[in-house]
Parts: structure tokens; C-alpha cells; sequence
């Protein structure tokens, strides 16, 4: 069964369940105030490897609340 994220827009808690492809466009119930939640987009990260052994962003930066096209600059 796939992971789905989902963000509560009454608390703004993001958390992830897994369902069935076929829950796959219900809301679900927010763990903190169990409200009905829609599935949020998931973002994810990519990196790629150098020839010198370092690790770099693929497809911009690596995390949301950062500009830095490396995480040695932020600490992430």
C-alpha cells in the first residue's frame, strides 16, 4: 500500500498514512484534531553524486525552507 501525506488546514498538521490505491482521493482524519484532511502534494529530494564524492540537489534545492543550493551552507 502506498504512504499519502496530508495537511489539516483547521491545525496545520501535515501526517502520512497508508492506504489503499482506492482511498487514494479521500480526506482523512487529522490525528491531532480529527477533522477531515485533503492529501497534500508530497515533495521529495534528489541527489547526485560527483566525481569528487560530494552529494548535490537534483532539480533545485534539496529542502523547502532554504535557498542555499547546498545543504552544507544551512545544515539540512
Amino acid at each position: 500500500m502506498p504512504v499519502y501525506e496530508y495537511c489539516c488546514a483547521d491545525c496545520n498538521v501535515r501526517f502520512e498514512l497508508m492506504r489503499s490505491l482506492s482511498q487514494s482521493s479521500e480526506g482523512a482524519p487529522c490525528p491531532k484534531c480529527q477533522n477531515k484532511a485533503p492529501r497534500a502534494v508530497s515533495r521529495f529530494a534528489s541527489f547526485s553524486k560527483g566525481d569528487n564524492g560530494m552529494s548535490t540537489p537534483i532539480g533545485g534545492s534539496s529542502c523547502g525552507g532554504c535557498s542555499s543550493p547546498s545543504c552544507s551552507t544551512c545544515g539540512g
